[in-house]
């Protein structure tokens, strides 16, 4: 089922988002070549302190999980796509790393993830970022009232396949409110005019995960969690939670 939060309950998510964003700015900026993914955890974990906020990926199990999440961020460096767990690895010039993050302030969850390269850059990896951000900005922009779940699914997965990236098969976006997970799905491929119609009030996590070398499987890590592209290329995320308004998307994790 679909809660539709009201303005004070969006207000309030704001608020939860802007703790996410400052632990996401916080993290890109202390990621540097030698700093090891524990390290970057520990930044996070201390913004969350600082807020009063909580964790909603620390504990977490869902039902594909051998073990809770041990962090409060999920770090996947280069052909990791998601649920990276934040290790002793120390980050290395030209890592390309995907950072997740979540808070849970006064009740309310916020979740974004942004992807960003450690060092010297290679074009590919840029390339591959940024249209990651144009598909995330794609689907903000269709996540309007009048339109469907399937407007915004399309609208990413054209910047995606247009620019020949894969996209990871059977995860997308969700729901997001009093749970980091809730009702509705968002693929990040779809049919438009299709799927649930968008309301006021609705929160979407909308998530475009990428894969370079054109593929969309993905296999598992021994650690359960990690998820890699199979052919080894490059991965990026990009995650914004939107709420859909009268007056068209309001972004709450915003940095």
């Amino acid at each position: 089922m679909v809660e539709l939060k009201t303005d004070t309950s969006i207000d309030a998510m704001y608020e939860a988002g802007q703790v996410v964003g400052r632990a996401l700015t916080a993290v890109r900026e202390a990621a540097a070549v030698g700093v090891t993914l524990l390290e970057l955890d520990e930044v996070a974990r201390e913004v969350l302190r600082e807020a009063g906020a909580k964790s909603p990926f620390l504990g977490y199990r869902p039902s594909f999980a051998p073990t809770p999440f041990p962090a409060v961020i999920c770090t996947s460096v280069n052909d990791a796509i998601v649920h990276g767990i934040p290790t002793r690895y120390r980050l290395r010039d030209g890592d390309l790393v995907s950072v997740d993050c979540g808070a849970e302030l006064g009740g309310w969850v916020g979740d974004s993830a942004i992807s960003f390269v450690v060092g010297r850059p290679r074009p590919a990896d840029l390339r591959l970022i940024e249209t990651a951000e144009r598909a995330l900005a794609a689907g903000i922009e269709a996540a309007v009232v009048g339109n469907r779940i399937g407007d915004i699914a399309h609208a990413i997965g054209t910047v995606c396949r247009k620019a020949g990236y894969g996209i990871m098969d059977g995860f997308g976006g969700h729901g997001i409110g009093r749970r980091m997970h809730e009702d509705p799905s968002v693929p990040n491929e779809g049919r438009p005019g299709r799927g649930l119609p968008l309301r006021k009030g609705m929160v979407l996590a909308i998530e475009p995960m990428l894969i370079a070398g054109g593929r969309d499987d993905f296999h598992a890590s021994p650690d359960g969690w990690t998820l890699r592209t199979t052919d080894g290329s490059q991965a990026a995320h990009a995650e914004h939670t939107v709420a859909i308004t009268e007056t068209g998307p309001r972004i709450l994790t915003a940095r």
